[in-house]
C-alpha cells in the first residue's frame, strides 16, 4: 500500500492531458478482466500492476496514481483517488484493487485520515458509477484486534473487536465500514476485503520497527505471537481476488506463527522485560508530548496474539510462498543498521549511547534526548 507524498496529495491533481499517457493496449482475443490498481507508482500497488500486467488471464491493467510508475504496459491515469473525476477513467474496469492508502507513521493522523476513508469513499462511489462491478480493498489483520482472550488461529469470520488507538488501524476500520455499506448503496457493486497479517518488504510500520530496536521489549505476563506475511504473497492473493478465484473477507499471511522465545532465538536480540503500566505508561507519555510516532496501542499488536487463519485462501488453491521463518530473517536483514527506540528512529550517536545504557534506560530516556537535541538546535 503506498504512502503518497504529502505534498502531491495536499494538491487536488486535476486530469491534464500533458501528463496523461496514451491507453496500453491490450491482449488481443483475451477474455480475461481490465483490472484498475490505484496507489500504483509505488509499493504493493506498483508490484500488482507489474503482475497484472504480466499476466495471461488479465485483458488489460489500469494504472492510478499520483505520479505516472514503472509498469510501461499500463495505461496511466495520473490524478489523486479523492477526485471525482477518477469515475471516467475507470470506466471500461471490471475489478478496480485500491491500494491508495497512507499508512506512514510519521504522516499527521487528521491527514492521514482524511486522505485514506475520503480516497476509499470516493472510489467506491466511482467504481459503481463507472459500472464497475467488484473493488478489492486491502486493509489489516490488525482489525481483529489483539487481546489476549483470542483463539489461536482466530476464524477469518471472527468478530472484528480492534479500537482505533493503534497508528492507521481506526481508518482501516472506518474503509472496512465503508466496504460493508458499498454494496447496500450501490446494488450490483461486489466488495472483496483482503487482510494482510505482519506485513514485511519495504514496509514501515510500528511492528516492522519493532525489530530495529536494539532489545525486544516483552511487557511482564503476555504472550506474545508472531504472524507475516512477506508482499510478495499479498501480491498474489491480490491477484487471486483480482481474477475472481476468491471473494468476501479473507486473510493472507504465512502457514502458523512463531512464539516469540522462537523470535528471540531466531534473531539473536535479546529480550527486555518490562511491568505493563511502566511500558504502556512510558509509550504513552512520549507519544502524548509528540515525541514518538507510535501510540500506546500499536503495544498492544506486540503483547497479545492476533495470528489468523489463511484457510479460505488455501480453499481456492493458494499458498504461500514465504514461511515465518524465511520473512523474519528477510526483515532482519532489511532492517539492519537502523536503530529504533520507543517508536523513534535514532541516529548513530544516540544508538550508540542507547545500546550502552540497557534497553530499559534507552525506553524511558528516549524523552531526554529529544529534549537534549532540541535544546542544542535553539542554540544555533
Amino acid at each position: 500500500m503506498s504512502s503518497p507524498d504529502p505534498q502531491v496529495r495536499a494538491a487536488r491533481n486535476l486530469p491534464d492531458p500533458s501528463t496523461e499517457e496514451k491507453p496500453a493496449r491490450g491482449r488481443a482475443g483475451s477474455r480475461g478482466p481490465v483490472v484498475a490498481v490505484t496507489g500504483a507508482a509505488r509499493g504493493v500497488g506498483e508490484l500488482l500492476a507489474a503482475r497484472l500486467a504480466a499476466s495471461e488471464e488479465i485483458k488489460r491493467v489500469i494504472a492510478i496514481d499520483e505520479r505516472r510508475g514503472e509498469v510501461s504496459e499500463a495505461t496511466w491515469h495520473i490524478l489523486d483517488v479523492r477526485d471525482p473525476a477518477i469515475a471516467e477513467r475507470l470506466r471500461g474496469a471490471d475489478v478496480v484493487v485500491h491500494l491508495a492508502l497512507d499508512l506512514d507513521l510519521e504522516t499527521d493522523p487528521a491527514a492521514r485520515t482524511a486522505y485514506n476513508v475520503r480516497g476509499t469513499q470516493t472510489v467506491l462511489t466511482a467504481a459503481a458509477a463507472a459500472g464497475v462491478h467488484r473493488v478489492v480493498l486491502c486493509t489489516s489483520a490488525m482489525v481483529y484486534g489483539a487481546l489476549p482472550d483470542n483463539d489461536i488461529p482466530l476464524s477469518e469470520d471472527a468478530e472484528l473487536r480492534a479500537t482505533a488507538e493503534a497508528t492507521g488501524v481506526g481508518d482501516l476500520l472506518e474503509i472496512e465500514r465503508l466496504g460493508r455499506r458499498a454494496p447496500r448503496a450501490h446494488p450490483g457493486l461486489n466488495v472483496t476485503v483482503v487482510r494482510p497479517t505482519v506485513l514485511v518488504g519495504g514496509t514501515d510500520t510500528a511492528l516492522t520497527r519493532y525489530f530495529e530496536s536494539p532489545r525486544l521489549l516483552v511487557v511482564a505476563g503476555s504472550r506474545p505471537a508472531w504472524q507475516f506475511c512477506h508482499v510478495e504473497d499479498l501480491v498474489t492473493a491480490l491477484e487471486y481476488a483480482a481474477l475472481e478465484k476468491i471473494d468476501g473477507e479473507f486473510a493472507v499471511g504465512c502457514d502458523g506463527w512463531l512464539e516469540q522465545e522462537e523470535v528471540e532465538e531466531l534473531s539473536g536480540v535479546r529480550r527486555m522485560e518490562l511491568p505493563s503500566a511502566v511500558a504502556l505508561g512510558a509509550a504513552a507519555r512520549l507519544h502524548r508530548i509528540g515525541l514518538t510516532p507510535s501510540p500506546a496501542g500499536d503495544l498492544a499488536y506486540t503483547m497479545h496474539p492476533w495470528v489468523v487463519s489463511v484457510s479460505r485462501l488455501h480453499d481456492v488453491g493458494w499458498r504461500p510462498s514465504w514461511t515465518n521463518e524465511e520473512v523474519l530473517a528477510a526483515l532482519l536483514e532489511e532492517v539492519a543498521g537502523r536503530h529504533t527506540v520507543a517508536g523513534r528512529r535514532l541516529g548513530r550517536k544516540d544508538a550508540t549511547a542507547a545500546g550502552a545504557a540497557g534497553a530499559t534506560v534507552a525506553l524511558l530516556g528516549t524523552a531526554a534526548l529529544v529534549r537534549r537535541a532540541r535544546k542544542a538546535r535553539r542554540r544555533i
